[in-house]
């Protein structure tokens, strides 16, 4: 069985990074004119490392109540005990405020030596600009455990700038007591049996599903699962890499699928005010038979003794099979480390980075929080079984779409949040969402 999960994994994840920026194995390279030029910097020995005397600062969202913290906590207490010579001083920030954050650290070059950041289009603005370190010769030293795969949607204009870390898609998570009690054993296969357990549970007067409607990137996922599911997810991709337009029928005809959830009361209606911890809290509470979140919730989950038997995941059912199918998911390798360019110490940061990645990457692996980047290594087999669950969804999957605030470059990012915030509020229909896309992104 150990066997089989690991095939699994590494399956999903070989996956996961050719399908999750452009349907290729990297991100659409940065116009030329845009592109770092020059050779790479040479890389820097163990020796050189243990030998320099410095501070490095850090920055990521690793804040006490994500997933993630304690497998970055572990990491850099392994570090501390290898590299005493190397100060870490790191801060962790909520996710929304960290975006504001990083983005007004790169214009000022106010940056840390190392910095969290998303991969795609995010980390690709940063790079144009010409803030970003180069990690090709760091690099040379973990391509052995790093597959050049994981790498893709951090490669542009054919360099490495990023350090891959676990990997997670959006998962539809349930509390199985809660739809026994409606007389289902499992979650449903198909939409209409979603949308029957859904008028069940509310009928039962049970609220189908918690989002927090208070930070933007909660509400798309579920809005992005319903327009993959119903348009298929090439037509998704392309629309949020600029391929195509957001002028699609199909688009809009989703949009008001996901309007229709929200109209029909399915929602729970103080939700639109509450953070993604409160929502999360309330689910593991059962307010809510359904949260639709990052598989990274599954360490939360695993923890809590007494929840955890009552969780499964699954994914979003298909709303239109004529152009979606199962296996098509909203995801993919995103969560990324990075070193400034204007570090002094940018050689011996980006080796460091590459260690702390991967023992992140590892600890985050063993706790939950998603599907390892790097190829796993020592014993697995207490990964928890919810875990295991998102690992078989992976293996099966037929096509990836990443975050669409991260797919996107920041500029668009934002003006696309803004009219998911109007679609949630049921202040703009789907002809509303596609044609203020369409005209204020071009």
């Amino acid at each position: 069985m150990k066997r089989k999960l690991l095939s699994l994994v590494m399956a999903g994840a070989m996956a996961l990074s050719l399908a999750a920026c452009n349907g290729g194995g990297t991100t659409t390279p940065a116009d030329p004119a845009t592109s770092p030029e020059g050779p790479a910097p040479s890389a820097v020995t163990e020796d050189e490392v243990k030998d320099a005397e410095i501070t490095l600062d850090m920055w990521c969202i690793a804040t006490e109540s994500d997933s993630n913290r304690h497998s970055y906590e572990a990491a850099i207490a392994d570090m501390a005990e290898k590299y005493p010579n190397i100060t870490l001083n790191w801060e962790a920030f909520e996710n929304e405020s960290y975006k504001t954050k990083i983005k007004a650290a790169v214009s000022a070059n106010e940056m840390p030596d190392i910095f969290f950041t998303w991969s795609c289009a995010f980390l690709q603005d940063f790079v144009d600009a010409g803030k970003v370190y180069c990690l090709d010769a760091a690099y040379e030293e973990f391509k052995d455990e790093l597959p050049e795969s994981m790498l893709g949607n951090s490669t542009y204009g054919g360099k490495h700038y990023g350090v891959p870390l676990t990997m997670n898609i959006v998962g539809l998570f349930a509390n199985m007591d809660l739809l026994k009690s409606v007389g289902y054993d499992e979650i449903p296969g198909t939409y209409d049996e979603f949308i029957e357990c859904c008028d069940a549970l509310k009928a039962a007067g049970i609220i189908p599903f918690g989002c927090a409607g208070k930070e933007t990137w909660c509400v798309t996922e579920y809005l992005e699962s319903v327009i993959e599911k119903s348009v298929g997810y090439e037509t998704l991709n392309d629309i949020f890499l600029g391929r195509a337009t957001w002028d699609n029928a199909d688009v809009a005809s989703a949009v008001d699928t996901f309007q229709s959830l929200v109209k029909n009361g399915y929602f729970d209606p103080n939700g639109i005010a509450l953070g993604n911890d409160e929502v999360k809290a309330n689910f593991m509470d059962g307010k809510y038979a359904f949260y639709m979140n990052g598989t990274w919730n599954c360490a939360d989950f695993a923890n809590n003794s007494e929840f955890f038997p009552k969780v499964k995941v699954a994914e979003f059912p298909v709303i239109n099979s004529d152009k979606a199918t199962l296996g098509q998911l909203i995801g993919g390798p995103s969560d990324t480390l990075a070193v400034a360019a204007s570090s002094e110490n940018a050689d011996i940061a980006a080796k460091y980075c590459f260690e702390l990645g991967k023992l992140i990457c590892h600890y985050g692996y063993l706790d939950g929080c998603g599907l390892p980047a790097w190829t796993p290594y020592g014993d697995t087999s207490a990964v928890n079984a919810l875990t295991q669950d998102v690992a078989v969804i992976c293996g099966n999957a037929t096509g990836y779409v990443l975050f669409g605030d991260t797919a996107m470059s920041a500029d668009d990012a934002n003006t696309y949040l803004s009219y998911v915030d109007l679609v949630y509020g049921c202040e703009v229909d789907g002809q509303g969402f596609i044609e203020g896309l369409a005209n204020d992104i071009r």
